[in-house]
């Protein structure tokens, strides 16, 4: 079987100019992955080099630089927006840019390499993450940004199992083994739920460590690690600053950053030859750790610990005034920064009051749940703008928020704070509000809808009223800021739309830059054979016979490929003939693709004016291969994943798709509506170009992933030699 990774057109083969490599990877790892590869391999043939791309996908790494292509190679190119081991190539010129700056530059990118700084491993040209991004592109403010949002989110991505492991530990042990006391939940010292409890507590700890020690990783390497670490741990621990409230994620992100430049300024000092060796393992860590440690606790801690008695003290003052006006401030406060100083200052002084005023502890119970409920039902209401990993936390948030696990929504603030940290006080200062107005009263120092089950709440109706209100509230707000500020998944390097929600298939060609139009629009210029044909607007039956459209495609055996097309309009052949013309060459046998495509799946023109009726149009249109066992159920089953998120990709492509045993082996079909359909795509265009695939549950892994792999490079190659016509 050929593989997606595999160098088209020959790319890695001996040329007469420079010998490349190229390394692409998406954080989903489907589509933007291939297509950064297949710009860059085709755009080096046509300048004369030669190059070999290697892909970092879904299905893991293909087509791997091997150290001898190392060895002989000019210049590196690396565009990619997840971390990629840059240790094999120390002594070459590496240039680092975003997987969108693959597909949309690539020619500028070949230029550029030969200007790239060289690569240093650990030396002060080292350059990990934002120093390695800036100075290679060129740095400039979109750049910058573009570093900043990868280190906070790679921090945010190893934090998120200890969050959800921790915190689902606690809740199970409070939920099984906890009493309530006048001291809150409490588990009994010599239980087996104390233990679970323990090692759940342990997980929650290390949360805000991993968070700032990654982000300080994803600036400047493994050097960076340990002072992140050591920094986020005092930044959790108030005690060492004389606070009773630690800094939470906040002051993760701050030392976490700190520590990452810190790191990257040691490392350009010029130190002699025979210290070098020991510089990232001994010097930089103890320097950056001491310096670090030393500076948030003499430094920082002061003014933090100095906030937290300020607002106790303002706190105090407010006592007696208006219900409402208290149960909106301990809100605010409460959803704020989940933990940090803030929040602890109005949950004590909530708790401080249980046995004088337990309705101050009833409106903090109502606002600590808020913001993990809040963020997961925003994950169920709107799946299409989180990836697959915030999906699955916000499930464990769900769960977190019912226990009073404010620390369940820590991922989504940290990973999008401008957004998601006012949704949450919003709906934390509204759930606040209706339980003070309501005079709910919470009679042990814990909040969340569990301190009601175990009738510890004085009002239960109005406590679910405000927890349910200010649930919903925080939801919809995050939503309607992420709608506003573009904050969908994929929304850096231009990547936005192209990755889908569940599933995986809607990232099949994302931002295709023009490739929509290049297959509708060139006459016959499209894929190959059949489907030139249908989108090129011929007249009568693609003239191809029982061969598959779509043969010949993945490694460097690519005949037939659009160059038949292209010839044919440099020939001054008609618009519409080239699907006619160009030939189709049997692929070998169990080729990516082959069979899924046919002549019997494309269809020239969609009579549906709708996204539902175009879906049961191709399903119809599959069903005639005899590979659909029951339509309605493709039907039902491709709904429900439009429901999920819209599959329309934006350059007026669609992709409709569902794994189902509805059908017998994988399939796909092609049509085109010149008219368009709308489809909800992100960029807001008609729908021009559908191409449906359906799979069985069987082959709903690796298989499938190679079915959009070659889609996705496939567009890119008509995208590529239209262009050059």
């Amino acid at each position: 079987m050929t593989s997606p990774a595999d160098p088209p057109n020959g790319a890695g083969a001996s040329g007469p100019g420079l010998k490349l490599l190229a390394v692409t990877a998406c954080p989903t790892g489907i589509a933007h992955t291939y297509m950064a590869a297949e710009k860059l391999a085709q755009a080096a043939e046509s300048l004369g080099h030669s190059m070999k791309v290697e892909t970092q996908g879904s299905i893991g790494a293909e087509n791997v630089l091997s150290d001898n292509d190392v060895s002989q190679a000019d210049g590196i190119i690396i565009a990619a927006d997840k971390d990629v081991d840059r240790s094999r190539f120390v002594g070459k010129r590496v240039l680092v840019v975003g997987v969108a700056d693959g597909i949309h530059r690539p020619q500028r990118l070949i230029e550029q390499v030969l200007d790239a700084p060289v690569y240093q491993g650990d030396g002060p040209d080292a350059g990990h993450g934002a120093s390695g991004t800036a100075a290679s592109a060129g740095g400039g403010g979109t750049k910058g940004r573009s570093v900043t949002y990868k280190a906070l989110m790679n921090g945010v991505s190893y934090m998120i199992p200890f969050v959800v492991v921790g915190g689902l530990l606690i809740a199970v042990s409070l939920a099984l083994g906890g009493d309530t006391t006048s001291k809150g939940i409490v588990i009994p010292d010599d239980s087996f739920w104390k233990t679970v409890n323990d090692i759940g507590s342990i997980g929650f700890e290390l949360m805000i460590p991993a968070l700032s020690g990654y982000i300080a990783y994803a600036i400047a390497d493994r050097p960076a690690l340990v002072p992140g670490m050591v920094g986020g741990w005092i930044a959790a621990h108030g005690e060492l600053y004389d606070s009773e409230a630690g800094a939470g994620f906040i002051g993760a992100i701050v030392t976490g950053f700190l520590a990452g430049y810190l790191v990257l300024w040691i490392k350009r000092v010029k130190v002699p030859k025979f210290v070098q060796p020991i510089m990232p393992i001994i010097v930089i860590p103890i320097v950056a750790t001491s310096a670090l440690g030393l500076f948030f606790i003499y430094v920082l801690g002061e003014p933090i610990s100095w906030v937290f008695e300020q607002l106790t003290d303002w706190l105090g003052g407010l006592t007696g005034t208006s219900a409402a006006v208290l149960g909106i401030i301990l809100g605010l406060m409460i959803a704020f920064d989940m933990g940090g100083p803030v929040n602890k200052t109005a949950f004590l002084f909530g708790a401080g009051l249980v046995s004088k005023n337990p309705e101050v502890m009833g409106a903090c119970a109502a606002a600590i749940p808020v913001p993990p409920l809040g963020q997961g039902l925003a994950t169920l209401l709107r799946r299409r703008m989180f990836d697959d990993q915030e999906r699955e936390t916000g499930l464990a948030a769900l769960f977190m928020g019912f226990f009073g696990i404010t620390e369940g929504a820590i991922p989504f603030a940290a990973a999008r704070p401008a957004r998601v940290i006012p949704a949450n006080m919003v709906g934390g200062a509204v759930a606040g509000a209706i339980a003070g107005v309501a005079s709910v009263e919470d009679n042990v120092p814990h909040g969340g809808p569990i301190v009601a089950v175990l009738g510890a709440v004085g009002g239960v109706p109005m406590f679910f009223v405000a927890v349910v209100v200010g649930t919903a509230v925080t939801a919809l707000v995050t939503i309607a800021l992420m709608s506003v500020g573009g904050s969908a998944v994929g929304g850096t390097g231009g990547a936005g739309a192209a990755v889908g929600a569940a599933g995986g298939a809607g990232a099949a060609v994302g931002a295709a830059g023009g490739a929509g139009a290049a297959v509708g629009g060139a006459g016959g210029a499209g894929a190959v054979g059949a489907v030139g044909a249908a989108a090129g607007g011929g007249s009568g039956a693609p003239s191809v016979a029982a061969e598959p459209v779509l043969a010949g495609v993945g490694g460097g055996d690519r005949t037939g490929e659009a160059s038949g097309a292209a010839d044919t309009r440099k020939a001054g052949a008609p618009q519409g003939a080239a699907g006619q013309t160009g030939e189709v060459e049997a692929a070998p046998a169990g080729q990516v693709l082959s069979g899924y495509l046919t002549e019997q799946t494309v269809k020239e023109r969609l009579a549906a004016d709708g996204k539902d009726a175009a879906i049961r149009e191709m399903a119809e249109l599959l069903a005639t291969t005899g590979k659909v066992t029951d339509t309605a159920e493709l039907v039902r089953v491709a709904f429900a994943r439009e429901d999920q998120g819209t599959t329309g990709l934006g350059e007026e492509i669609a992709i409709p798709h569902a794994k189902t045993d509805a059908v017998t082996a994988p399939v796909v079909g092609f049509a085109r509506s010149p008219e368009g359909i709308e489809w909800g795509a992100p960029d807001g265009t008609k729908a021009r170009l559908v191409f449906m695939i359906a799979v069985p549950e069987a082959d709903a892994g690796d298989e499938h992933l190679r079915i959009l792999a070659l889609l996705s490079r496939k567009l890119m190659a008509v995208e590529l030699s239209l262009i050059n016509i």
